[in-house]
């Protein structure tokens, strides 16, 4: 994969707000620790549309992280933990949660 797709992966993973909150909370509590977590219960509680946000969990932003390797998705199990690249955008994600209070609002 050339450095130009993968900076476009990384990009496009970190482009819809549902998929940044899921990875920045990836990145503040390493389900291989422990116990993995249910991926709505990582975006949280204050989502008005929880039935929308399941549905779209589900049949998108889960299979597109997965298939980009940044997340591990057991579907069976609803569980997700950090995938083979993880690496690649663990750095994005750092200088996101680091540089929290200067991004616009709602961007996390």
């Amino acid at each position: 994969m050339s450095n130009s797709t993968h900076w476009g992966e990384m990009l496009d993973a970190l482009s819809d707000p549902y998929r940044r909150q899921l990875l920045v909370a990836l990145l503040r509590h390493n389900p291989q620790d422990d116990e993995d977590p249910d991926p709505l219960d990582i975006v949280g509680d204050d989502v008005d549309e929880v039935d929308l946000l399941r549905t779209e969990m589900v049949h998108v932003h889960l299979p597109k992280l997965d298939e980009m390797g940044f997340i591990e998705w057991d579907r069976s199990n609803n569980k997700i933990r950090t995938g083979p690249n993880w690496d690649d955008i663990a750095p994005l994600l750092r200088l996101i949660e680091d540089h929290q209070d200067e991004l616009p609002e709602g961007w996390l």
